[in-house]
């Protein structure tokens, strides 16, 4: 499920998921092969020419290597996919919770009793209205789950009911569920908006998004200490995550001619990496390292990894053509 101006190559190149990863995976295990243009102008096809096993343990992973490269290896010009079969019948909804504790914590119980939803996304109350509004959806300003389920019709009634039992224990609103095509899509069209409803909150701001990943067992402690740490620093961040798989994203809008705030943001973008870190997570889930994390990058893997990493790049670009600076 790609972005609004996403590309394939462009999804790989930074190992980015989108909100079906929770059922069938980020770009990594749907990427089979890769074309990729080397440094040097060789042409490389990581699995072979015109091969796509669902499974290979010949060599070394070049696919893996080059999916979330973020272009310092080479120039992904092709991607070969894994393909998923449309399901019998889908189902969507939205709940409201008391709590953003209260709605990652369904989401962990939901995961835990091995529902198998296709997307759970994540809206703070400010990111809810903001969507709401910007969509003109009239949601209850509130922290609010988006949930999909995939299946057969038997099964699907069967998930649907787990799903609002377990909703119901984490204090959420009562379910209406959405199977009409254009009634899904346009719950979809308002979280695929959610950057442009946080731009509006602020006109003439930028926006700056954050991204980190954590355990699903740390994930209600690590998103309720993040929105403590945005009211305190008074920043306006919705708060919005592919929360299934522990990723979410704080949407920062501020004034990028105001030297303070644009330093306050920098503070609350390095504590909210270490914060991840600290919960045995990661600093990128999808986004990538580029250059405001390349600190962080060290931190997570070791002078050892980064010496590995970097004794990859020289290999494959001793000349440092490719996107020089960027995660090394």
């Amino acid at each position: 499920d790609p972005g609004a101006d996403a590309s394939l190559c462009g999804m790989a190149a930074t190992g980015a998921s989108g909100t079906n990863a929770v059922r069938y995976g980020t770009m990594r295990p749907n990427v089979l092969n890769l074309r990729v243009v080397l440094p040097d102008g060789r042409l490389l096809h990581t699995a072979g020419p015109g091969r796509q096993p669902r499974k290979r343990a010949a060599g070394y992973d070049l696919t893996s290597l080059f999916v979330g490269s973020e272009g310092t290896l080479g120039f992904l010009t092709q991607a070969t996919l894994r393909l998923h079969p449309l399901p019998e019948a889908t189902a969507v909804t939205i709940a409201s919770f008391p709590s953003v504790g209260a709605a990652v914590a369904c989401t962990v119980q939901v995961l835990q009793a091995a529902v198998p939803v296709a997307r759970i996304e994540f809206l703070d109350e400010v990111m809810a209205d903001a969507c709401s509004r910007f969509s003109g959806m009239g949601l209850p300003v509130a922290a609010t789950l988006l949930l999909e389920l995939h299946g057969s019709r038997r099964s699907l009634a069967e998930q649907q009911q787990q799903m609002e039992e377990i909703v119901q224990q984490n204090g959420g609103s009562s379910l209406a569920w959405a199977e009409g095509l254009e009634e899904r899509e346009q719950l979809w069209s308002m979280r695929h908006n959610a950057w442009y409803a946080a731009l509006a909150l602020r006109p003439g701001c930028q926006g700056y998004s954050t991204d980190v990943c954590v355990p699903i067992s740390r994930l209600p402690d690590v998103v309720v200490e993040t929105k403590q740490d945005l009211q305190a620093s008074s920043l306006t961040g919705p708060m919005v995550g592919h929360v299934g798989d522990g990723n979410f994203h704080c949407i920062l809008v501020f004034n990028s001619q105001d030297p303070e705030e644009a330093q306050r943001i920098h503070a609350f973008t390095q504590r909210l990496g270490r914060r991840a870190l600290a919960a045995g997570g990661t600093c990128t889930g999808e986004h990538g390292v580029g250059l405001g994390k390349r600190a962080l990058l060290q931190e997570e893997l070791g002078q050892e990894g980064l010496d590995t990493l970097r004794s990859i790049k020289a290999a494959l670009d001793p000349h440092n053509l490719m996107n020089p600076g960027k995660v090394l």
